[in-house]
Protein backbone atom coordinates (compact mmCIF):
# COMPACT_ATOMS: atom_id res chain seq x y z
CA UNK A 1 0.00 0.00 0.00
CA UNK A 2 0.90 3.50 -0.76
CA UNK A 3 1.22 5.13 2.81
CA UNK A 4 1.84 8.21 2.00
CA UNK A 5 -0.96 8.79 0.33
CA UNK A 6 -3.10 8.13 3.19
CA UNK A 7 -1.59 10.76 5.17
CA UNK A 8 -4.04 14.02 6.31
CA UNK A 9 -1.35 16.73 5.72
CA UNK A 10 -3.80 18.47 8.11
CA UNK A 11 -3.34 16.31 10.96
CA UNK A 12 0.43 15.47 10.81
CA UNK A 13 2.08 14.82 14.11
CA UNK A 14 4.37 18.24 14.74
CA UNK A 15 7.09 15.61 16.62
CA UNK A 16 7.73 12.09 16.13
CA UNK A 17 10.28 10.34 18.62
CA UNK A 18 11.56 7.05 17.39
CA UNK A 19 13.59 4.86 19.45
CA UNK A 20 16.00 2.66 17.03
CA UNK A 21 15.92 -1.21 18.53
CA UNK A 22 16.81 -4.14 17.01
CA UNK A 23 20.83 -3.59 15.57
CA UNK A 24 22.42 -6.26 17.49
CA UNK A 25 19.67 -8.82 16.78
CA UNK A 26 19.01 -8.07 12.97
CA UNK A 27 23.54 -8.53 12.71
CA UNK A 28 22.92 -11.64 14.36
CA UNK A 29 20.47 -12.89 12.07
CA UNK A 30 22.92 -11.80 9.37
CA UNK A 31 25.74 -14.04 11.00
CA UNK A 32 27.69 -10.70 11.39
CA UNK A 33 28.92 -9.04 14.67
CA UNK A 34 26.44 -6.14 16.42
CA UNK A 35 28.79 -3.60 15.44
CA UNK A 36 27.56 -4.50 11.77
CA UNK A 37 23.94 -3.80 12.81
CA UNK A 38 24.40 -0.25 14.07
CA UNK A 39 26.53 0.63 10.76
CA UNK A 40 23.34 -0.82 8.92
CA UNK A 41 21.30 1.48 10.57
CA UNK A 42 22.47 4.84 9.33
CA UNK A 43 20.48 4.13 6.19
CA UNK A 44 17.50 4.01 7.93
CA UNK A 45 18.26 7.17 9.99
CA UNK A 46 18.62 8.45 6.40
CA UNK A 47 15.27 7.19 5.19
CA UNK A 48 13.22 7.98 8.12
CA UNK A 49 14.71 11.75 8.01
CA UNK A 50 13.85 12.11 4.54
CA UNK A 51 10.32 10.66 4.98
CA UNK A 52 9.73 12.64 7.67
CA UNK A 53 11.04 15.92 6.04
CA UNK A 54 8.58 15.36 2.84
CA UNK A 55 5.56 14.59 4.56
CA UNK A 56 6.02 18.10 7.00
CA UNK A 57 7.21 16.49 10.22
CA UNK A 58 8.51 19.34 11.81
CA UNK A 59 10.71 17.51 14.42
CA UNK A 60 12.20 14.22 14.38
CA UNK A 61 14.09 12.31 17.84
CA UNK A 62 16.20 9.91 17.41
CA UNK A 63 17.52 7.87 20.59
CA UNK A 64 20.95 7.59 19.66
CA UNK A 65 23.11 6.51 23.01
CA UNK A 66 21.39 6.02 26.10
CA UNK A 67 23.25 6.77 29.37
CA UNK A 68 23.11 2.91 30.18
CA UNK A 69 24.48 2.04 26.70
CA UNK A 70 27.98 2.79 28.44
CA UNK A 71 27.18 -0.33 30.41
CA UNK A 72 27.62 -2.24 27.06
CA UNK A 73 31.19 -4.01 25.94
CA UNK A 74 33.74 -1.45 26.10
CA UNK A 75 34.72 -2.64 21.93
CA UNK A 76 31.22 -2.06 20.98
CA UNK A 77 30.56 1.18 22.41
CA UNK A 78 34.17 2.22 20.78
CA UNK A 79 32.86 1.46 17.84
CA UNK A 80 29.31 3.39 18.14
CA UNK A 81 31.06 6.67 19.29
CA UNK A 82 33.51 5.95 16.10
CA UNK A 83 30.34 5.28 14.10
CA UNK A 84 28.51 8.46 15.46
CA UNK A 85 31.84 10.84 14.26
CA UNK A 86 32.17 9.18 10.73
CA UNK A 87 28.14 9.38 10.32
CA UNK A 88 28.33 13.27 11.32
CA UNK A 89 30.95 13.43 9.01
CA UNK A 90 29.47 12.30 6.40
CA UNK A 91 25.70 13.26 6.70
CA UNK A 92 26.18 16.99 6.75
CA UNK A 93 25.89 17.32 3.24
CA UNK A 94 22.84 15.46 3.05
CA UNK A 95 21.01 17.52 6.05
CA UNK A 96 22.00 20.32 3.77
CA UNK A 97 20.67 18.78 0.94
CA UNK A 98 17.39 18.47 2.19
CA UNK A 99 17.23 21.51 4.50
CA UNK A 100 17.08 19.80 7.82
CA UNK A 101 18.84 21.31 10.96
CA UNK A 102 20.38 19.20 13.04
CA UNK A 103 20.28 19.50 17.25
CA UNK A 104 20.99 17.05 20.08
CA UNK A 105 19.83 16.60 23.64
CA UNK A 106 21.58 14.79 26.18
CA UNK A 107 24.59 14.58 28.71
CA UNK A 108 26.80 16.01 26.28
CA UNK A 109 29.49 17.23 27.35
CA UNK A 110 30.56 13.89 28.83
CA UNK A 111 30.50 12.62 25.21
CA UNK A 112 34.29 11.43 24.15
CA UNK A 113 36.05 15.10 23.29
CA UNK A 114 36.25 13.82 19.35
CA UNK A 115 32.40 13.17 19.43
CA UNK A 116 31.58 16.66 21.03
CA UNK A 117 33.69 17.79 18.74
CA UNK A 118 31.74 16.51 15.23
CA UNK A 119 28.58 17.22 16.85
CA UNK A 120 29.07 20.90 17.51
CA UNK A 121 30.44 21.03 14.28
CA UNK A 122 27.41 19.65 12.26
CA UNK A 123 24.74 21.38 14.44
CA UNK A 124 26.88 24.61 13.87
CA UNK A 125 26.99 24.11 9.77
CA UNK A 126 23.24 22.65 9.48
CA UNK A 127 21.79 25.61 11.84
CA UNK A 128 20.26 27.68 9.18
CA UNK A 129 17.81 25.02 7.79
CA UNK A 130 14.49 25.30 8.24
CA UNK A 131 12.10 22.47 6.99
CA UNK A 132 12.79 20.12 9.94
CA UNK A 133 14.83 19.70 12.99
CA UNK A 134 16.25 16.37 13.60
CA UNK A 135 17.65 16.01 17.14
CA UNK A 136 19.92 12.56 18.24
CA UNK A 137 19.36 11.98 22.18
CA UNK A 138 22.95 11.17 23.24
CA UNK A 139 24.29 9.98 26.59
CA UNK A 140 20.54 10.39 27.29
CA UNK A 141 18.14 9.42 29.80
CA UNK A 142 14.28 10.87 30.72
CA UNK A 143 15.28 9.89 34.72
CA UNK A 144 18.89 12.19 33.90
CA UNK A 145 16.86 14.74 32.46
CA UNK A 146 14.22 15.32 34.85
CA UNK A 147 16.78 14.73 38.00
CA UNK A 148 18.98 17.84 36.33
CA UNK A 149 15.53 19.78 36.01
CA UNK A 150 14.81 18.95 39.74
CA UNK A 151 18.47 20.17 40.57
CA UNK A 152 18.30 23.79 38.59
CA UNK A 153 14.83 24.65 39.82
CA UNK A 154 16.29 23.44 43.30
CA UNK A 155 19.13 26.09 42.71
CA UNK A 156 16.86 29.01 41.82
CA UNK A 157 14.33 28.33 44.66
CA UNK A 158 17.43 28.42 46.91
CA UNK A 159 19.05 31.66 45.20
CA UNK A 160 15.78 33.82 45.91
CA UNK A 161 14.79 33.97 42.01
CA UNK A 162 11.05 31.54 42.20
CA UNK A 163 8.96 30.75 44.73
CA UNK A 164 8.07 27.11 45.77
CA UNK A 165 4.40 28.26 44.75
CA UNK A 166 5.32 28.90 41.12
CA UNK A 167 6.77 25.24 40.30
CA UNK A 168 4.23 23.86 38.23
CA UNK A 169 4.38 21.71 34.63
CA UNK A 170 4.96 24.62 32.72
CA UNK A 171 8.73 25.54 34.86
CA UNK A 172 9.67 21.97 34.33
CA UNK A 173 9.02 21.94 30.52
CA UNK A 174 11.57 24.82 31.12
CA UNK A 175 14.31 22.89 32.41
CA UNK A 176 13.86 19.93 30.09
CA UNK A 177 16.81 19.74 27.44
CA UNK A 178 13.52 19.76 25.17
CA UNK A 179 12.20 22.92 26.23
CA UNK A 180 12.08 24.53 22.39
CA UNK A 181 10.33 21.70 20.82
CA UNK A 182 6.87 20.37 21.11
CA UNK A 183 6.24 16.84 23.06
CA UNK A 184 6.17 14.13 20.55
CA UNK A 185 3.06 13.05 19.66
CA UNK A 186 4.03 9.72 18.32
CA UNK A 187 6.43 7.37 19.79
CA UNK A 188 7.60 4.61 17.58
CA UNK A 189 9.76 1.61 18.85
CA UNK A 190 11.42 -1.36 16.15
CA UNK A 191 12.52 -4.49 16.98
CA UNK A 192 8.94 -5.54 18.61
CA UNK A 193 9.67 -4.53 22.19
CA UNK A 194 7.07 -2.94 23.95
CA UNK A 195 8.91 -0.52 26.65
CA UNK A 196 9.83 3.03 26.37
CA UNK A 197 13.38 2.39 28.11
CA UNK A 198 14.12 5.81 30.06
CA UNK A 199 13.32 7.75 26.75
CA UNK A 200 11.52 11.14 26.90
CA UNK A 201 9.74 9.96 30.63
CA UNK A 202 7.92 13.62 30.82
CA UNK A 203 7.28 14.61 27.04
CA UNK A 204 5.59 11.43 26.23
CA UNK A 205 2.91 11.84 29.03
CA UNK A 206 0.25 11.85 26.45
CA UNK A 207 1.97 10.62 23.35
CA UNK A 208 0.79 7.76 20.99
CA UNK A 209 2.93 4.46 21.37
CA UNK A 210 3.63 2.12 18.35
CA UNK A 211 5.85 -0.96 18.87
CA UNK A 212 6.70 -2.42 15.44
CA UNK A 213 7.99 -5.90 15.08
CA UNK A 214 10.53 -5.11 12.44
CA UNK A 215 14.55 -4.09 13.32
CA UNK A 216 15.80 -0.79 12.89
CA UNK A 217 17.99 -1.43 10.01
CA UNK A 218 14.96 -2.65 7.81
CA UNK A 219 13.04 0.38 8.67
CA UNK A 220 12.12 2.46 5.65
CA UNK A 221 10.35 5.65 4.76
CA UNK A 222 7.37 3.73 4.43
CA UNK A 223 7.31 2.60 7.57
CA UNK A 224 7.18 5.93 8.74
CA UNK A 225 4.80 6.93 6.70
CA UNK A 226 2.60 3.68 7.78
CA UNK A 227 3.37 5.01 11.21
CA UNK A 228 1.68 8.45 10.56
CA UNK A 229 -1.42 6.85 9.00
CA UNK A 230 -1.74 4.63 11.77
CA UNK A 231 -1.12 7.23 14.38
CA UNK A 232 -3.81 9.46 12.36
CA UNK A 233 -6.72 7.03 12.82
CA UNK A 234 -6.13 6.81 17.07
CA UNK A 235 -8.24 8.98 18.78
CA UNK A 236 -6.62 11.01 21.15
CA UNK A 237 -8.70 12.29 23.97
CA UNK A 238 -6.24 13.40 27.10
CA UNK A 239 -8.35 12.34 29.77
CA UNK A 240 -11.76 13.32 27.96
CA UNK A 241 -14.37 10.82 26.49
CA UNK A 242 -15.29 10.27 23.14
CA UNK A 243 -18.64 12.05 23.45
CA UNK A 244 -16.82 15.19 24.42
CA UNK A 245 -14.23 15.39 21.34
CA UNK A 246 -17.12 14.88 19.18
Amino acid sequence: MDWKSQIDKSKLPKHVAVIMDGNGRWAKEHGMPRVFGHRSGVKAVRETAEAAAEIGVEYVTLYAFSTENWNRPKFEVDALMTLLVSTLRGEIRTLNKNNIRLEAIGDLKNLPSKCYKELTEAIEKTKQNTRMTLVLALNYSGRWEITNAVKQIAAEVKAGNIDEAEINNELVNKHLTTSNMPDPELLIRTSGESRVSNFLLWQIAYSELLFIDKYWPDFRKSDLNEAVATYQKRERRFGKTSDQLK
